[in-house]
């Protein structure tokens, strides 16, 4: 096995599939499977979840809300989200603990390396809801954070699409994919990756990211053996 220790991390919206908001339970329980398919193959798996497919916190500026005000609003979104994750691959047998930067009892205990560690270590899937617990953080920070606090060996980045592209491959049909990019190369070229906090953490780290498509089924599976899916970003690009 390639990958020992994952941080898998899912946009809020993914989970909204077809919608345009809320959260889908077809795609949920698509999700809850995939990861029981690595855990199974003996991978300790992480997950971060956005919450923006129930609330936005830069949303909530436009709307009128305070912008620490509305950030707070979106990490009880994505605890709203983590729970759904853990509800879903509990009813498939596959034990699951909320931690939060935010504590809400008694929904979910505090996140802290130790409880992530211990529980990880029971072969348990850690999903981790509430940010960073501070406002102005995205949850793109928030999983480069914690996968470095919990030593994953890589984060993998579930999008609807199969990698990076010199362009938005939904919008330019020109746009050629990547398939591996050192961490200078993506920022040389400005590519949106994740939001440059989260970027530097995990270069300064030497953290890898994977992107790739989490909606095709088996992905996240042939990920953890080690076929190359998607676009590999780490310390040098990798050669053929």
């Amino acid at each position: 096995m390639k990958y020992k220790r994952i941080l898998l991390k899912l946009s809020g919206e993914s989970l909204a599939g077809n919608n345009q908001n809320g959260i889908d339970a077809e795609r949920l329980n698509e999700y809850a499977m995939e990861i029981k398919e690595s855990t199974l193959q003996g991978v300790q798996v992480a997950v971060v979840i956005g919450g923006g497919n129930i609330f936005r916190g830069l949303q909530g500026v436009g709307a009128g809300f305070d912008r620490v005000q509305g950030d707070y609003m979106g990490m009880l979104a994505t605890v709203i989200n983590s729970l759904a994750l853990q509800s879903a691959l509990e009813n498939i047998s596959v034990p699951a603990v909320v931690l939060s930067g935010i504590t809400i009892d008694p929904l979910c205990k505090a996140m802290s390396r130790r409880r992530a560690l211990e529980n990880l270590n029971k072969s348990r899937v850690v999903i981790i809801a509430g940010g960073t617990g501070n406002p102005f953080f995205t949850t793109d920070s928030a999983a480069a954070l914690r996968a470095i606090e919990i030593k994953a060996d890589v984060i993998l980045k579930g999008t609807r699409v199969d990698g990076i592209y010199t362009a938005d491959p939904e919008k330019d049909k020109n746009a050629e994919k990547f398939d591996s990019l050192s961490f200078n190369e993506a920022y040389e070229k400005k590519l949106n990756i994740m939001d440059l906090t989260a970027f530097a953490l995990c270069m300064e780290n030497k953290l890898p990211i994977i992107v790739f498509n989490m909606n095709e089924k088996g992905n996240l599976g042939k990920i953890v053996k080690g076929e190359k899916i998607g676009t590999l970003v780490s310390e040098k690009q990798v050669e053929g």
